[in-house]
């Protein structure tokens, strides 16, 4: 009965150490690359679904550029409009494909531009695509946000 304990005991203890830790230092958690690849020339949004609504549209025409010191510019020529980003690492134990990032984007104006604003998940980004993804707290919708270089 004693060893059945023990081996039992020593199953679970090498079970338990099995298991890798979600705070790894991994270089998923480096926005660097995020960062250095977003700033590099101008975007637009190609597809931007609001809870199942595709609100692409409203963005049309604009080209996005993710500046120094967190300024992010959209503009189509006549418009322009001013917020803010960054690339950030986020310790919570989500379900972000991409690692601990969020990628973060403000607008205080005008309400299609606000719809914006979030801590986005990153899907995957390259040098010619950056894919977002929002799960709401609140609603349990879903958002999600393509960028593609000019």
């Amino acid at each position: 009965m004693k060893n059945v304990f023990l081996t039992s005991a020593l199953c679970c203890f090498l079970a338990l150490a099995s298991c890798s830790s979600s705070d790894d230092s991994s270089s998923s958690s480096d926005p660097t690359p995020v960062i250095n690849t977003a700033a590099q020339g101008t975007w637009r949004v190609t597809s931007f679904v609001d809870s199942g609504n595709d609100e692409t549209n409203h963005f049309t025409g604009y080209n996005f550029t993710f500046a120094s010191s967190n300024v992010l510019t959209a503009s189509n020529g006549t418009n322009t409009y001013t917020g803010m980003w960054s690339v950030t690492s986020d310790d919570s134990d989500d379900d972000n494909p991409s690692g601990d990032l969020d990628f973060n984007i403000g607008f205080a104006a005008p309400a299609d531009f606000e719809e914006l604003t979030e801590d986005w998940d990153i899907v995957s980004y390259t040098s010619t695509v950056i894919s977002l993804i929002h799960v709401s707290g609140g609603n349990g919708g879903t958002d999600t946000l393509v960028f593609t270089k000019n």
